[in-house]
């Protein structure tokens, strides 16, 4: 496989798990179609034009130093300098593979915070409220990210002639889609019915021997879990304004990978029930569902930085 490939099966997976339909997503990457094609030239110059294909603005290529056939990839859930001098001392990495974004990735990962409008909506909140309390939250994470060394782990990849690129949204869908599906197929009535999922999953196992494992952070596992959420994807975290809209929407539990303590009290105020599966080990779930595809193809996968790796290949 050569990069472009693994960069189109990456997104091509990031669809199949997108919370929207296939429809509804070639139906925004219309629109933004439309909205290049009345830009001006000079504003042209400035357009991502990688968005008109691809609705995942956090995942992509981010340096190709030699395009070339893949058959060894060094993919970590953060890719910082050390570990593209790391690639550069292994024998034979061909590309370093990150999920959390970085350079032109991450400048831009405000705008896949869109899509939780339409997550909320698919669990019952109103899509104009989920939108307007979006708009905000987008706004603040754009300005945070806005001055930070985006391209530091760019420009060592450029430099040391390394192939680097990165799995973010396009890995949360996979994830999301994977655990949903999980609980879904249990018809859980009690939180700890939640949990016991969760605690199935191979992921999830590796971390618990680790001390990062599931745990339980507002509610009790006795409590009946009413309709779950799982709140994987879109970015980063979204707007704590959105806790007690879901609650009015019949959510009763959500299922997130991690919560800062304002969204943690806003949960707890609105009588929700809170389980953090874990960061590292929920990411390693959707990094691994496209892995998989990579080993079929016959590229072998070196984990590193916190990839928890969990084959599904069936060997022969």
């Amino acid at each position: 496989m050569t990069i472009q490939n693994i960069h189109n099966l990456a997104v091509r997976k990031g669809i199949e798990g997108d919370f929207r339909s296939t429809q509804e997503v070639d139906a925004l990457l219309a629109r933004r179609k439309k909205k290049f094609d009345r830009l001006s030239d000079a504003d042209k110059v400035e357009f991502d034009q990688e968005s008109l294909i691809n609705p995942y603005a956090d995942s992509r290529i981010l340096h190709i130093a030699h395009d070339k056939k893949i058959t060894k990839a060094l993919v970590g859930i953060d890719i910082d300098v050390a570990e593209i001098l790391m690639a550069k001392s292994l024998a034979d990495i061909d590309l370093v593979v990150a999920h959390h974004p970085a350079g032109r990735a991450f400048a831009d990962m405000h705008e896949v915070m869109e899509m939780q409008a339409d997550i909320f909506n698919y669990y019952g909140v109103p899509i104009n409220v989920a939108e307007g309390l979006m708009r905000e939250r987008i706004s603040e994470v754009f300005r945070g990210i806005n001055p930070r060394n985006n391209w530091r782990v760019v420009d060592a990849a450029r430099l040391l002639g390394v192939n680097l690129i990165c799995w973010h949204t396009v890995a949360d869908n996979q994830a999301a889609w994977f655990v949903r599906e999980a609980i879904e197929a249990e018809k859980p009535e009690y939180v700890d019915d939640v949990m016991k999922v969760l605690r199935g999953i191979g992921e999830y196992q590796e971390a618990m021997k680790m001390g990062s494992g599931p745990r339980m952070y507002a509610g009790r596992l006795e409590n009946r879990c009413g309709k779950v959420a799982v709140s994987f994807t879109g970015g980063t975290e979204g707007s704590a304004k959105l806790y007690e809209r879901m609650a009015h929407a019949g959510i009763g539990t959500i299922v997130g990978m991690h919560v800062t303590e304002d969204h943690k009290r806003e949960a707890e105020a609105a009588h929700l029930n809170v389980l953090i599966a874990g960061h590292m080990s929920s990411d390693s779930i959707g990094m691994n569902l496209i892995c998989d595809e990579l080993e079929k193809e016959g590229v072998e996968i070196i984990p590193c930085s916190g990839f928890l790796r969990v084959s599904r290949v069936k060997k022969e």
